[in-house]
């Protein structure tokens, strides 16, 4: 791996093909708090409606499904929820620019009834590295998020002539909502390093953290050329966090770049305080965008009460169980769940007729939340 410097500069090669004149620097440290005052504690959920198997399904036209977003995001709503992440796919914006737009601010009706402001995930590694258009494959029996896929594709990713189409769709999308109160945040890049060992290692291209290290900075960049009212961020997932010198380069990038700081962390509360701890010393607004796995010790009885101790805000991966699977757990890749179910359900908190999977977890909320 080469040192940070030396990626930064080979991503100066690019340049000529996304030139942009952006706002060069994130939010002073002052304006960051600022706008993180103004809100409630953030509680919600990672968001994909029950009927859909990945971010394609969702958003495109054939599948948008504004009934069944409402129905979810009322149940959300009864939680004390007031957040959700959805992911975003540029291939939406290239499919079909105005439409997409369009199922965007339907969306955004939904959320405004319920009182919910959604952060939107530009990119992500995670998954299939093959996304395609049109009808999706349904899921693979007793696998865990089986047709999730990346943004962009390895094809895209490998090829810098392509970067003016993710120019073209970061802008239009985030220009299109700059100045829209009901959107909370841009998530830029969800794990831009994973590399889907579980799954799909070997299907990744071999050089693609390098690749995304180099284009990641330009992604803030050309998001921050629309002048947002919204901050931005990309959440960091693994690694040492205590000191800066101790982060991974793309954790470096993620930190630097990010207006306020976001992160994963499926584990022991103990874990979870530690973490908030080691991201307290860069002085931002903290929000765990991802966090909930009941079969690892990530669990809303014991999560919940530190992020609101410390005024972190919590984003679990999960709210209505469905086509993505992520009840079940993550080693469902090497053993699907076809015959016996697992114990516990590893993430998502309703069955998809609404009815809790765990009682006492609707209370938690309702508690911590004022929704009583």
């Amino acid at each position: 791996m080469r040192n940070l410097n030396s990626l930064l500069m080979c991503a100066a090669l690019f340049i000529p093909f996304v030139t942009v004149q952006a706002q060069e620097s994130p939010w002073t440290e002052a304006r960051a708090d600022q706008w993180y005052q103004k809100q409630p504690w953030l509680v919600g959920a990672n968001f994909v409606p029950a009927n859909a198997v990945n971010e394609l399904e969702m958003w495109q036209a054939d599948t948008f499904d504004p009934v069944e977003i409402d129905r979810e995001l009322g149940w959300a709503e009864g939680l004390g929820m007031n957040t959700m992440r959805v992911f975003l796919h540029n291939l939406l914006w290239e499919q079909d620019a105005a439409g997409f737009k369009h199922r965007m601010d339907q969306f955004l009706v939904i959320a405004q009834k319920h009182h919910i402001r959604p952060i939107f995930v530009l990119f992500d590694s995670c998954w299939d590295p093959d996304p395609k258009l049109g009808p999706q494959h349904p899921p693979i029996p007793g696998v865990h998020n089986s047709g999730w896929v990346q943004a962009p594709g390895k094809s895209v990713l490998a090829d810098p002539r392509q970067y003016q189409r993710l120019k073209a769709y970061v802008q239009g999308v985030v220009g299109a909502f700059a100045d829209d109160p009901r959107v909370l945040a841009w998530d830029v890049w969800n794990e831009p390093d994973n590399m889907n060992r579980g799954a799909y290692g070997k299907e990744e291209l071999v050089n693609k953290e390098e690749l995304v290290l180099r284009l990641l900075p330009q992604v803030f960049a050309w998001a921050r050329a629309e002048n947002p009212v919204q901050p931005l961020t990309s959440g960091v997932f693994w690694g040492d966090w205590s000191t800066p010198k101790t982060l991974s380069p793309m954790a470096r990038i993620q930190v630097s770049e990010s207006d306020f700081i976001s992160f994963h962390a499926y584990s022991w509360p103990e874990d979870f305080e530690n973490r908030i701890k080691q991201l307290e010393q860069y002085h931002r607004p903290i929000i765990c965008t991802e966090y909930m796995a009941r079969g690892v010790g990530s669990l809303f009885d014991t999560i919940l009460p530190l992020a609101k101790r410390y005024h972190v805000g919590a984003i679990n991966w999960g709210l209505v169980a469905g086509k993505t699977q992520t009840y079940l757990p993550w080693d469902s890749w090497e053993r699907p769940y076809v015959v016996e179910q697992p114990p516990v359900w590893f993430h998502d908190v309703f069955h998809p007729d609404g009815t809790p999977y765990r009682p006492g977890e609707v209370e938690i909320f309702r508690s911590l939340t004022g929704h009583e």
